[in-house]
């Protein structure tokens, strides 16, 4: 476990001396902000728009965080030649992958509360807004975390064996699918064709259902908060539970994988 925390510590300080996860973190505060604007042409919307704009920045900018660091984990220090150096320590192949995933966690972590802040200030700044929706923008913010948590593990999936360029592609479209999934469902129920239905099914609980993370099962991740409806902490346990079991089978495949790498 020493070893895992290590590499996870060094992973985080890696992380964070990359110039494009500073680029990504501004930008997504800049679009925060930009929604007080935005939010002043509305009528007597102000609070929705400031959720909407900001949670759907958290969401697709720790997303393409989650990406495009995920996706260097493993290729990066193939690169650089310095897995033969890790490996060459009493370090076992699944201490690296398990530590790399957890600094990318780390590095979220931060990333997302640095961005939860700065709609929280959006929020006060705009003035009028009840104290119910700042609580219900921490479970919210958390729903958020975990569906980064499993596009992180799918990304450290195909960096075990692809570039990074179609890991990238790869985890992108999984991205995209995971929120079609109940539609691919409903697709194969609406089918005449058996066989149809078998197919929609096993790709429904294959790949990542996204949607889980939504709240309240809503289109749109903010629709309970611009409500000010309490979140059902069964939804979020349900959700948590998914996220853990999805990536332990996740962080299995890619240990599974690396483990078969010859790096002579």
């Amino acid at each position: 476990m020493t070893r895992i925390l290590v590499i996870a510590k060094n992973t985080f300080r890696e992380n964070v001396r990359d110039k494009v996860l500073y680029n990504l973190i501004l930008f997504a505060l800049i679009m925060i902000f930009t929604s007080l604007i935005i939010g002043q042409l509305s009528l007597g919307n102000e609070v929705k728009i400031i959720l909407d704009l900001g949670l759907a920045s958290i969401s697709i900018f720790g997303m393409l965080i989650a990406i495009f660091l995920g996706i260097g984990l493993v290729y990066k220090e193939l690169d650089k030649r310095t897995i033969y150096v890790l490996l060459a320590k009493p370090v076992r192949r699944h201490e690296f992958i398990l530590g790399k995933y957890l600094g990318l966690l780390y590095t979220l972590l931060v990333n997302v509360a640095v961005m939860t802040v700065g709609l929280e200030l959006a929020l006060l700044y705009q003035g009028e807004t009840a104290w119910s929706v700042f609580l219900n923008l921490l479970p919210a913010v958390f729903m958020i975390y975990l569906s980064l948590a499993l596009v992180t593990a799918l990304a450290l999936l195909f960096s075990t064996f692809s570039t990074p360029a179609l890991s990238a592609l790869f985890t992108f479209f999984l991205w995209i699918i995971g929120h079609f999934g109940r539609d691919l469902l409903y697709f194969g129920e609406l089918s005449k064709s058996v066989f149809v239905n078998w197919i929609c099914a096993g790709i429904y609980y294959v790949i990542p259902n996204l949607s889980i993370f939504k709240i309240m099962g809503s289109r749109h991740i903010i629709q309970s908060l611009s409500f000010y409806r309490p979140m059902d902490p069964s939804v979020v346990a349900a959700a948590f539970f998914y996220c853990l079991l999805y990536c332990a089978v996740i962080l299995s495949l890619s240990i599974a994988i690396f483990l078969r790498r010859d790096f002579k």
